[in-house]
């Protein structure tokens, strides 16, 4: 029987992948522990090796600003970020979009399931693909917790960070108050439904715009989208297990916290808040009728407010 989820990803999400010039590629993290990461990354970035390829390469990647795109719990990377790719390569970006581990076609044996571990690898992976100082990571969701992780760990790779509907840091208060408002009993109750009614319940909340999905379609999702349920469970426990920090640390990066006004996983009040803590550097921007899922929701506005930072973070960052 035909999964419509699996035929919209690897046709029509990666034909957006492919129209904004973007080809998937496996990078291996280490040599000896196993851990691979599968990314769609621009072009050029494929060719291998040799001093005409080299050189290419030079030309090809001369004043492009690397942009990474993390995802949430709920999807891959392409399934989460379909509708941005193509806009930021049609303004002269080098788009990456990475699976996190134990998403996609990401694997790692390692047990390792901190959010510190994801910053890593994929630290590991950029400089692997000869991404240069200064990129700009953004992340939604769980992809917006390793984004801060990496910015705070990796300052000299990450110039910048954007962040949709996540934290610093998430703390044991933060999940008793999504767990109450959800009726959930664990964060993985909430995150990682089982049946299709879980599913729907988990969409309903996520966005501003109340949707119907057909009982198949939802039911394609949970068997393309919830494979590691094992991992993904302990990822969770660990999220909720790291530590309270009295303030938030103190980020060299300009930051964008770009968020959907009616997001109800995390709250726009709980936004301004962090604003507050993360200080001067840090700016919020809002969009209306959108929940969690504003790039999705509203990809044009999203789109616009994270080139119009990408374009200003470039006028201000020091010429080499």
């Amino acid at each position: 029987m035909v999964n419509w989820v699996q035929v919209v990803r690897e046709h029509l999400v990666a034909r957006l992948a492919t129209n904004a010039g973007l080809r998937q590629h496996a990078v291996a993290v280490d040599d000896d522990a196993g851990t691979v990461l599968s990314f769609w990354l621009p072009q050029h970035k494929m060719a291998r090796s040799g001093a005409a390829a080299a050189d290419q390469r030079k030309k090809q990647t001369t004043s492009r600003h690397a942009v990474v795109l993390l995802h949430g719990f709920a999807g891959d990377g392409m399934m989460t970020w379909g509708f941005q790719v193509g806009a930021l390569a049609g303004c002269g970006y080098d788009v990456y979009v990475p699976d996190l581990v134990h998403f996609g076609g990401s694997t790692s044996p390692s047990p390792d399931r901190s959010v510190a571990f994801q910053a890593r690898c994929l630290a590991a992976a950029l400089r692997k693909l000869d991404v240069g100082a200064g990129c700009t990571v953004v992340g939604f969701s769980y992809g917006g917790f390793v984004a801060f992780e990496m910015a705070a760990v990796h300052p000299g790779l990450v110039g910048s960070v954007v962040v949709s509907g996540a934290d610093v840091a998430y703390t044991g208060a933060m999940n008793d108050a999504m767990l109450e408002k959800f009726g959930a009993g664990t964060l993985a109750e909430l995150l990682l439904p089982d049946s299709v009614a879980r599913l729907r319940s988990l969409f309903s909340d996520a966005i501003y715009k109340k949707l119907w999905f057909p009982d198949r379609l939802l039911s394609d999702f949970l068997k393309v989208m919830y494979a590691n349920r094992q991992e993904r469970k302990e990822m969770l426990e660990k999220l909720v297990m790291m530590d309270k920090q009295e303030s938030a640390p103190v980020f060299q990066q300009n930051i964008l916290m770009l968020w959907g006004e009616d997001d109800d996983f995390f709250p726009i009040e709980n936004a301004k808040m962090l604003k507050e803590k993360l200080g001067e550097k840090a700016m919020l921007r809002s969009i209306s009728k959108a929940g969690h899922l504003a790039q999705l929701e509203r990809p044009c506005v999203y789109n616009h407010c994270l080139q119009e930072f990408l374009a200003n973070v470039n006028a201000i960052s020091p010429k080499t």
